[in-house]
Formats: C-alpha cells, sequence, structure tokens
C-alpha cells in the first residue's frame, strides 16, 4: 500500500515513515500543506495521514480541498487537537478516522489497515482460488504454504488482490508503484507480471490482460 504522512514534526514523521516502511508500504512524506497538495494533485493513495497543526495553514484545509475536488482517498487525522469538538470538526471536514497525539504506532498502522479495507471493501483476507492474501500479516499463501516474493512483485500482487475480479489499469499500477524518481514504466510491469503468472502456476488464480485496459487478478478456469 502506499501512504502520505502529512507532518510537520521532523521526528515523527521520520518515526513514522520509517514504521511504516518497515511494514513493507511505500510512503511518501510532506512538511506543510504546500508540499502535501503537490503530492496530493499527481500520485493516488491507499490512505492519507494528516496533521492538522501545519506551518503554512491547517490540515482541514487541506482536507476540506481534497474532498471538494471529489478524491475519496482515506484521511486519517493524526494531531495534538483532540478535543470533541475539533474531532467533530475533523470528521465533518471529510476525515475517516481521527487520531489523538500521543498514539501508539501499532494502533495507527492497525488503524489505516481498517481505513483502506474499508475504502476497497474486503477483509483481512482475500481467497482466488487456493491463492490468499492476508492483510494483517501481509503474506500471500497458496494452499496455506507461503509464497515468498520480490518486493516489487509482493506490491503488483496485493494490488491485484486487493481488487479480485476488478480490473486494474497500468497507469493505476504505475503510479501506486513508482516513487518520483524511479517511475515504473509498462515493460517493467509487464515482466512482473509475466513472472507472477510463472509463480502462480497450480494456485488456482491467474493473471488475465484486457488489452487496452490493464489487468485482473481471478480463478484460473
Amino acid at each position: 500500500m502506499r501512504f502520505l504522512i502529512v507532518e510537520d514534526d521532523t521526528v515523527l514523521r521520520n518515526v513514522l515513515s520509517r514504521s511504516l516502511t518497515d511494514a513493507g508500504h511505500r510512503i511518501d512524506a510532506a512538511a506543510t500543506r504546500a508540499e502535501a497538495e503537490s503530492f496530493l494533485l499527481v500520485q493516488p493513495y491507499d490512505a492519507v495521514v494528516l496533521d492538522l497543526n501545519l506551518p503554512d495553514g491547517s490540515g482541514l484545509t487541506t482536507l476540506k480541498d481534497l474532498r471538494r475536488r471529489g478524491n475519496t482517498t482515506p484521511v486519517l487525522v493524526l494531531t495534538a487537537r483532540d478535543r470533541t469538538e475539533e474531532r467533530i470538526a475533523g470528521l465533518d471536514a471529510g476525515a475517516d478516522d481521527y487520531v489523538g497525539k500521543p498514539f501508539e504506532l501499532a494502533e495507527l498502522e492497525a488503524r489505516l489497515r481498517a481505513l483502506v479495507r474499508r475504502s476497497q471493501g474486503g477483509s483481512d483476507r482475500v481467497e482466488v482460488g487456493r491463492l490468499a492474501l492476508d492483510r494483517t500479516a501481509r503474506r500471500f499463501y497458496v494452499a496455506e504454504t507461503p509464497l515468498d516474493l520480490p518486493a516489487r512483485e509482493f506490491e503488483v500482487l496485493w494490488e491485484l488482490a486487493a481488487r479480485p475480479g476488478r480490473v486494474v489499469s497500468k497507469r493505476v499500477l504505475s503510479d501506486k508503484l513508482s516513487g518520483f524518481d524511479d517511475a515504473l514504466g509498462d515493460n517493467a510491469l509487464e515482466a512482473f507480471i509475466s513472472r507472477l503468472r510463472r509463480k502462480l502456476q497450480g494456485s488456482g488464480a491467474t493473471i488475465k490482460t484486457l488489452r487496452g485496459l490493464g489487468y485482473l487478478l481471478e480463478v484460473d478456469a
């Protein structure tokens, strides 16, 4: 999954980024509203962690602008402004969850997983044939045997398994899996798909190409 962390405290921003990266996620980090806006305009995210007290204005303004543009990315507000009326204001502005500081990293990560799960209409376990994705453990299994994959192949399969039976476009995959300095091109994406197809043989799941549209993960007929 790909998250945007918007937090002006350098130490906390780095701790959050490192913890979520170590958990296997791709992270972008912003310290100001302006930086956050520049990320949000060009990059899709599975969720955003948003501080409200930013040096160039309130994070609530960013949240309201995001929703005004029709962007439905889940947003978890993380702030020291934790009074009841402030929580209500955040939720009314379009926040999907609200966590006060101080907080536990494990709880924050669990809340992010829950936000993404709800936004994608999924459960903690996704099964396609004998292939299973355990979202909480961030592991794939084939007939309960762990399927170990290199990081990029894992990320591609995660994006497809999060939406089984639904088409995921090449652009969405590329945008989710690319960094700002390491774009994932079509040739590289097709190579990952090819290797995944070989590794999924016998799993009862297959990756289908819909020319001009993208890829989908479905039960192997």
